[in-house]
């Protein structure tokens, strides 16, 4: 398998991340992380349900879809310490992994449109494809630990609240919306890495381009000198004196 092809690995791997990123974008705005259902022994009365977000909150009668209350103001006043982390943690989830995005589509770009002798004075100024994915598969992994492990921590103090109060708290889609897209950025992880591993083989230097090994690119290595041609360098003509007799 060629660096020099645009593989279906990396463009499945280009299209698992945006997905992800968008499923973590849904997850953040959803008020949907945790439920908290009230019920009343009065028989004219409706159980209320409250839905526990990131930013809002919203409660709702059953078999309503309007909401009684509707604090927009709740992300400032957040009392569970499971969300409060998750409010600066899936941010910067989804940082991590545009910038991966970003990185995995320069590579793609480059292994497409670079042609395959570059300029020899351009060399040490661009990058390979490999490089780029590498790094890219790297932050992806990073973005999947900042925001699988909050996401299950909600689970276990979901349990906690429980035993501390009643057993009125469970957690809603928001949470496996965001376990799932944890899984898809392991997946796009491990799929550059693969391609990756396909091609660290070439003698190609870590952050130089890649190209195919034409004469015309290793004409300008330099040949070691010989002991003779050292010398030569500062060779003296030496006037050489005989005694006659």
């Amino acid at each position: 398998m060629g660096c020099r092809d645009v593989h279906a690995a990396t463009v499945l791997a280009f299209l698992s991340g945006t997905a992800s990123v968008a499923g973590l974008f849904a997850a953040v705005l959803l008020p949907n992380w945790r439920l908290m259902r009230l019920h009343t022994f009065n028989k004219n009365e409706k159980n209320l349900t409250v839905y526990t977000g990131l930013w809002i909150k919203c409660a709702r009668f059953d078999g309503s879809r309007d909401c009684v209350i509707y604090d927009t103001e709740w992300y400032t006043a957040v009392d569970q310490l499971d969300l409060r982390v998750l409010q600066f943690a899936l941010p910067c989830s989804m940082l991590t992994a545009v910038s991966a995005l970003l990185l995995c589509l320069i590579g793609m770009c480059n292994t497409a449109l670079v042609s395959s002798v570059p300029n020899i004075k351009l060399a040490k100024c661009l990058v390979n494809s490999p490089g780029c994915h590498l790094v890219a598969g790297l932050l992806f992994l990073l973005a999947c630990a900042i925001c699988l492990t909050p996401s299950i921590w909600v689970i276990f103090y979901n349990n906690y609240l429980n035993k501390k109060y009643e057993p009125v708290f469970t957690f809603d889609i928001s949470v496996y919306i965001t376990i799932a897209s944890a899984g898809g950025l392991f997946f796009t992880s491990v799929l550059l890495f693969l391609w990756y591993c396909a091609c660290k083989t070439l003698p190609s230097p870590f952050w130089q381009p890649l190209y195919s090994h034409a004469s015309s690119m290793h004409s300008y290595a330099s040949q070691p000198y010989s002991a003779r041609s050292r010398l030569s360098a500062i060779e003296i003509d030496i006037p050489v004196v005989t005694h006659t007799s």
